[in-house]
Formats: C-alpha cells, structure tokens, sequence
C-alpha cells in the first residue's frame, strides 16, 4: 500500500468496514478480460480471516467466469463523505475500504448454504435464523469466498482542516 498512514490494521477497525459497508465488488478475470460484479454479502471470520457468502441464481455470467477461473479480487467500501473547502479550492472525498483476493465457490453442504444466506440476512438488518421455502432454496446457489489476502485502508479528512 502506498499510504501507509492510511493502512488499517487492526482487527476491530477492518470488522467495522465490513459491517458498515452494504455491498461488495467481485472481480473476475478470464481470458485476460476482467468482468466485474456488486453483490450484497453476508461475512463471519474465520480467525483472522473474513469469508463472504453471497447468493445468485444457477445460472449467468458470474457463475461462467467462476468456472474458468474462481480466483477473484473483492472490494467493499463505506464512509462516503465530501470535504470541500472553498477557501483554498481543496476538495477530496472520505472513504473506508477493503480490497482482498480470495477463492469463489459454490457451497454445496445445505447447512452452510443456509448459515451462508442467514449471514447475508443479518448483515442486512434482518432476524435470524429464518426458515427458507424450500423452493427458494431449490432456485438459489450460495457463493462462499474464502480470503487469502486484503489490505484495509481509511480516508478522513477533519472538518477542521
């Protein structure tokens, strides 16, 4: 990272980016063409280590690329904020962020889709466990990315200078 003074490090900090941030960014790269996907997530740690879960129909694009080539960049931000100062026309924007590579794929074990697909819900603000239909669950496919790298970074610009 080129700004270490902006490098995030440590744990309690890199978890508050990923519950603060709403969606994540999947970057594929197949045939030397990067493709690039946003999708809601779901995320627990694994030790030291975030794995996401995502959800998708059977069948698309995502789902081709993975198949050629699962391993994949993810990216997630949050904090959004403006600072603009006039008197000096200095303006720059606020941001927290994680960028990571990782290994995409399918969960088959039914006990890890659902605990997959619960992590997405809660994320977004609703109760778990819930008992999904069992067509639902027939009509979706569960992505798990198991990280193996990522750097955190943060951007903030006081209001005061």
């Amino acid at each position: 990272m080129r700004r270490k003074d902006r490098e995030v490090t440590t744990k309690e900090e890199i978890v508050e980016i990923f519950s603060k941030a709403d969606a994540c960014r999947i970057a594929f790269s197949v045939d030397n063409v990067p493709y690039i996907v946003c999708l809601n997530y779901g995320y627990e740690w694994e030790g030291e280590t975030p794995v996401l879960y995502f959800h998708c129909a059977h069948e698309g694009k995502k789902l081709e690329q993975m198949a050629r080539n699962n391993y994949v960049c993810f990216q997630l931000d949050t904090e959004h904020e403006l600072y603009h100062r006039e008197d000096i026309v200095y303006c720059t924007m606020n941001y927290a962020s994680v960028v990571g590579m990782g290994y995409l794929k399918t969960v088959e074990d039914e006990a890890e889709r659902i605990k997959g697909l619960n992590l997405l819900m809660m994320h977004h603000g609703h109760r778990a466990p819930v008992e999904y239909p069992e067509g639902s669950m027939r009509r979706t496919t569960v992505l798990r990315l198991d990280v193996t790298e990522y750097t955190a970074k943060r951007k903030e610009q006081k209001k005061d200078g």
